[in-house]
C-alpha cells in the first residue's frame, strides 16, 4: 500500500471513532429533524391538492347553478320541444260534444348556416307554397343563423311534399294545433289560442288563467292529454241562435246582432251568439269587427227593455201597486227637453197598460215616485251599473251619468242615459222573473243549489210574481205578440231605442232589443235578441222591435225549447195535446 493510501485509510477510521463518540446525541437530533419536514411538507402537498380539487369541483357547482337559474335563450321566437307539444284540455259543450281540441302538426324551419343558395330553396318551397313571402324568408335564409321559422302548422300534405324535394338545412318540428269543428259557431264563447297554443280569448283565455299558463310558463306541461273541461252551452241550442241571428242581420240588413238563452234558476248560458263573429281556426280572417263580442264586451242604450226594471223597482218600493193608474195625457218638460210617448193614448194609464203600451211619460213618473236616490240604487242592486262578473274574459263596464239629476232619472227610466252589455240585461230580466234572485252568469255547469249559494234576493217575491204577470199581459195583448210560441207561453218586453250619432239622439238609426222569458206561468229561461241598425223598404229606423227582435225571439224558442226539455202545454188550461200550425 502506497504511503499515500495509508494516510486516507488512517483519516477514516479517526473520522469513524469521533463519530461513533457522538452520534447518541448530535447525529440523531439531525435524522429527527429532517423527518419532521418531510412530513410537514407532505401535509402541506395533500392540503394543497384538496383546496385544488374544492376550489375546481365549487367553479363546476358554481356554473351548474349559473346556468340552472338562467333564462332559456329563444332563437328565432322558437320554444322548447316540450312546450311546443303541451297539451290544452278539450272543451266540450254540456253534452260532451267538443268545441275544441289539440292535433298534432309540424311547422317548418331552416338553418341557413347550412344553406348555400337561399334563392333556389324559395325557388323550390315556393311550388308547395305559393302564398310564401319571398322577400322576407330571404332574408331570413341569408341570416347565416343557426335556426328560423319558415312557416307554422304545415298540412301533411305539404310536409310529404317538401320532404320530396330534398332541400338541405330545412326541416320541420312537431307541434300541436288547436282546431275548433264547430268553427264559427261558438267563436265568442270558446275564444281562440295565439300560435303558440295559448289563449288570448274567450274561455281558452279563461282556462289558462286557472293556471295552465303558469304551469305552462315554468315547464311543467306536456304532451299528455288534459282532463277536458265542460261548458254551459248545448251546441244545438247554440248552432239554432247563430242562425237566427245570420237570418235577422240579412233580412234587416243590419250591422250586428246578438242573442243568449239564460237558465233563470242557475245563471247557466245555454247559448249566446254575437253577429258578425269569426272562425277561430283562423282568427285573422275575422278583423277587428268579428272579434267583438257584442252581448258581453260591447255596451248599449237598451231602450224600453229597460221599463221592466222601472216598474219593478216601483212596485217593490211599495209606493206603487198593480192597481194604481198613471196620467198620461201630457208630455213632460224638463231641462229643455220634452218627453212624450211614441203611441200615446192621451189617457190615464193602468199600471199593466204602461207597460203593454211602453209609456214613456207614465214611466218617468213612477221613477219620480221612488227618487232618484233610489232608483241608482236599485239599478246598482240589479247589476246594471257595475262590471258584470263571470268567467268570460271580455266584459265591458257599463256607463251612467256621473252625477245623477232628475232629468237623468228620467231619461233612464225609459232606457236612455245608461249603457249597459246585452248580457247583463238578461241576467237582470231573469231576476225579475225567477223570485227576485239576482245569479250571476256562468259559462260552466252549475246546479241550483250551487246557484243558490251564490244568488242575491234583490226582489220581494211578489215583485217578481207581478213582473210574470205583466211579462204574459204584453206577451198577449202588447208588443211581445210577434214572439209568442203557441205551447210555451212566452212573455216579454220590447225595447226600441234611437242610436247616438255625433253627441245626438237620431230616429233613423234604431237599436231594437226583446228581453223574453219562457213558460212565463214558470220561467225557466230567459231570452234576450237584439238587432243593431235594422233597415226595411220603408228606410231606417222604420223596423221597429216588435216586428225584428220579437220575432228573432220566435225563431229561437220554436226551435230550442223541445232540446232545452220545456214542455208544450196546448189550449187555454194546458190539457189540449196537439195543435196544428
Amino acid at each position: 500500500m502506497s504511503f499515500l493510501s495509508r494516510i486516507m485509510v488512517l483519516k477514516s477510521r479517526a473520522h469513524l471513532s469521533a463519530g461513533t463518540r457522538g452520534s447518541r446525541g448530535v447525529r440523531s437530533d439531525l435524522f429527527e429533524g429532517a423527518g419532521k419536514r418531510k412530513a410537514a411538507q407532505a401535509r402541506n402537498r395533500v392540503g394543497l391538492l384538496m383546496l385544488g380539487f374544492a376550489a375546481f369541483y365549487c367553479v363546476i357547482g358554481g356554473r351548474l347553478v349559473q346556468y340552472g337559474m338562467a333564462q332559456p335563450e329563444i332563437t328565432s321566437s322558437i320554444m322548447p320541444a316540450d312546450r311546443l307539444l303541451a297539451s290544452r284540455p278539450d272543451l266540450l259543450d254540456r253534452n260532451g260534444e267538443v268545441l275544441a281540441t289539440d292535433i298534432r302538426t309540424v311547422s317548418l324551419y331552416a338553418e341557413p348556416h347550412k344553406i348555400v343558395d337561399a334563392s333556389e330553396v324559395i325557388e323550390k318551397l315556393a311550388t308547395v307554397l305559393p302564398d310564401i313571402d319571398a322577400k322576407s324568408v330571404y332574408g331570413r335564409l341569408a341570416s347565416k343563423s343557426h335556426f328560423q321559422w319558415l312557416r307554422r302548422q304545415l298540412t301533411p300534405k305539404q310536409q310529404s311534399q317538401i320532404l320530396a324535394l330534398g332541400i338541405p338545412g330545412i326541416g320541420f318540428r312537431p307541434e300541436k294545433r288547436r282546431f275548433y269543428p264547430g268553427g264559427a259557431t261558438a267563436a265568442h264563447i270558446v275564444g281562440h289560442v295565439n300560435i303558440d297554443n295559448r289563449g288570448v280569448a274567450g274561455m281558452e283565455r279563461y282556462v289558462d288563467g286557472q293556471g295552465l299558463a303558469d304551469l305552462a310558463a315554468v315547464g311543467m306541461t306536456s304532451d299528455q292529454p288534459l282532463e277536458p273541461v265542460r261548458l254551459s252551452i248545448d251546441l244545438r241550442v247554440q248552432s239554432i241562435v247563430r242562425e237566427v241571428l245570420y237570418s235577422a242581420m240579412d233580412k234587416f240588413k243590419a250591422i250586428g246582432a246578438g242573442a243568449v238563452v239564460l237558465d233563470v234558476h242557475t245563471g247557466e248560458v245555454l247559448g249566446m251568439a254575437s253577429a258578425p263573429d269569426y272562425d277561430p281556426n283562423n282568427p285573422a280572417a275575422g278583423a277587428e269587427e268579428g272579434w267583438l263580442n257584442r252581448m258581453s264586451n260591447g255596451t248599449f242604450e237598451m231602450g224600453s227593455t229597460f221599463k221592466s226594471f222601472t216598474i219593478a223597482m216601483a212596485l217593490d218600493s211599495g209606493k206603487v201597486n198593480m192597481n194604481d193608474s198613471f196620467d198620461a195625457r201630457y208630455p213632460i218638460r224638463i231641462g229643455g227637453f220634452t218627453i212624450k210617448d211614441f203611441h200615446g193614448k192621451g189617457r190615464m194609464l193602468t199600471v199593466p197598460e204602461v207597460f203593454q203600451y211602453s209609456s214613456n211619460i207614465a214611466t218617468a213618473k213612477m221613477a219620480d215616485v221612488v227618487g232618484i236616490e233610489g232608483h241608482k240604487d236599485f239599478l246598482t242592486k240589479l247589476g246594471l251599473l257595475s262590471k258584470m262578473q263571470t268567467e268570460l274574459p271580455e266584459v265591458a263596464q257599463p256607463s251612467q251619468p256621473r252625477e245623477w239629476k232628475k232629468i237623468n232619472s228620467i231619461t233612464i227610466s225609459f232606457g236612455h242615459g245608461v249603457a249597459t252589455t246585452p248580457l247583463q240585461t238578461a241576467v237582470a230580466g231573469a231576476a225579475l222573473i225567477n223570485g227576485g234572485k239576482l245569479i250571476e252568469p256562468t259559462f260552466l255547469p252549475r246546479t241550483r243549489d250551487e246557484a243558490d249559494q251564490v244568488a242575491q234576493q234583490v226582489l220581494q217575491p211578489t215583485t217578481s210574481d207581478s213582473m210574470r204577470y205583466l211579462f204574459h199581459w204584453n206577451g198577449v195583448k202588447g208588443s211581445g205578440k210577434n214572439a209568442r210560441v203557441e205551447g210555451f207561453n212566452v212573455g216579454g218586453k220590447t225595447g226600441t231605442a234611437d242610436k247616438v250619432v255625433n253627441g245626438r239622439y237620431v230616429n233613423d238609426k234604431n237599436f231594437n232589443a226583446f228581453l223574453a222569458a219562457f213558460p212565463i206561468d214558470d220561467p225557466q229561461y230567459v231570452v234576450l235578441t237584439f238587432i243593431d241598425e235594422p233597415k226595411t223598404d220603408k228606410g231606417n229606423g222604420a223596423a221597429l222591435a216588435g216586428n225584428s227582435a220579437a220575432p228573432m225571439a220566435h225563431d229561437i224558442i220554436s226551435r230550442s225549447a223541445a232540446i232545452l226539455g220545456v214542455k208544450p202545454k196546448f189550449g187555454d188550461d194546458g190539457s189540449a195535446l196537439l195543435v196544428s200550425y
